[in-house]
């Protein structure tokens, strides 16, 4: 075991820029996708899964970093952010959520620093304990260079756009910070509204939107124009929703124009979405149509996904080649131009 002192000494000598240009430079000949929604645990986070039985705790217990690589390499996918998923952090234990919060930055800022090449890190905050988070981001950035953050769309009975969070979201917007969301189940009802019904199969999707609509009618995109938001499973059902969110932005008049800035369609063509489950030709065409191919991400959902069913998937989604060009890799690109070698 190395010392905190030394292990962060290792950390310093990297910046987030420096980070990503040589995942860049030293990206394997296997292939050059960019999966945006990978995820990791750390042993002891997966001992806790499988202690508290969370959702989908099983699929946890073969997990090592080099079978993930593994999984890249079947895909061609040179690069994955990682960040956590469900169940989370937080279980209303203020203590226990820092304590998690930090044990998983520093187990992913490992992965990062042993394979530099092949991961990037999207840290985890203690939310909702506001000032550990604040912390939690002077520490994740400065300290353990994380490229972003990942975070859940829910908190129980908080979402994204909460007012208690205000103080958090400024301060990633201060950083131009890239912000990713996954969806969860909401606190009420056991996880899943409909008895049998698993909450992965409706809730997570439903949820992602919850988080949109959030940050669209609390103020907090128009707050926060800086920070680089993406949403994950193709942003759930918000497609949809689109209608009721949107209202008479939605109309083939006004889509087909640009948006008003900071309105709620010109928030939604800004914000970023991932092909996570999400390949379908009838998902796909109806988030091309709302917000345009160039903001959808590739992602896997690994290690509830896979990388190459994912491209092949989406192969078959009705995109052409150079939009299919643009979700594996370009848009990403955009985002993070340190990319480039």
């Amino acid at each position: 075991m190395i010392s905190r002192r030394a292990f962060l000494a290792g950390l310093t000598t990297i910046t987030a820029d420096a980070l990503v240009s040589s995942a860049a430079a030293q990206a394997p000949t296997t292939g050059d996708r960019i999966d945006v929604h990978h995820h990791f645990a750390s042993p002891a986070f997966i001992a806790m899964m499988r202690e508290k039985q969370t959702q989908g705790f099983q699929v946890w217990q073969s997990y090592t970093p080099a079978k993930a690589i593994e999984d890249m390499d079947r895909g061609s996918v040179a690069l994955s952010l990682l960040s956590i998923t469900t169940p989370g952090i937080w279980f209303g234990d203020r203590q226990e959520t820092k304590r998690l919060a930090r044990q998983e930055n520093e187990y992913g800022a490992r992965l990062v620093a042993d394979h530099p090449r092949r991961f990037g890190l999207l840290a985890v905050l203690p939310l909702p304990d506001v000032d550990a988070s604040l912390r939690e981001i002077e520490y994740a950035f400065d300290s353990l260079k994380a490229v972003g953050v990942g975070l859940l769309s829910n908190w129980k009975d908080k979402w994204l756009g909460d007012s208690s969070f205000t103080p958090v979201l400024d301060e990633l917007n201060r950083r131009k910070a890239f912000v990713y969301t996954h969806g969860a189940a909401p606190g009420c009802c056991g996880g899943s509204f409909v008895q049998g019904v698993p909450e992965i199969t409706v809730e997570y999707n439903t949820d992602v939107s919850r988080a949109i609509v959030s940050l669209l009618t609390s103020g907090t995109a128009d707050r926060t124009p800086n920070v680089t938001y993406a949403l994950s499973h193709g942003g759930g059902t918000i497609t949809a929703l689109a209608g009721r969110v949107l209202g008479a932005e939605a109309s083939a008049q006004r889509l087909a124009t640009t948006p008003a800035v900071n309105s709620r369609l010109y928030h939604l063509r800004r914000f970023y979405y991932d092909t996570a489950i999400s390949t379908s030709p009838i998902q796909m065409q109806a988030l091309k149509s709302l917000v345009g191919s160039s903001q959808i991400l590739f992602g896997t959902d690994y290690p509830f996904g896979s990388a190459a069913p994912t491209a092949a998937a989406l192969r078959q989604s009705g995109l052409g080649a150079s939009e299919l060009r643009d979700i594996d890799r370009n848009n990403i690109l955009r985002i993070f131009p340190s990319l480039v070698s």
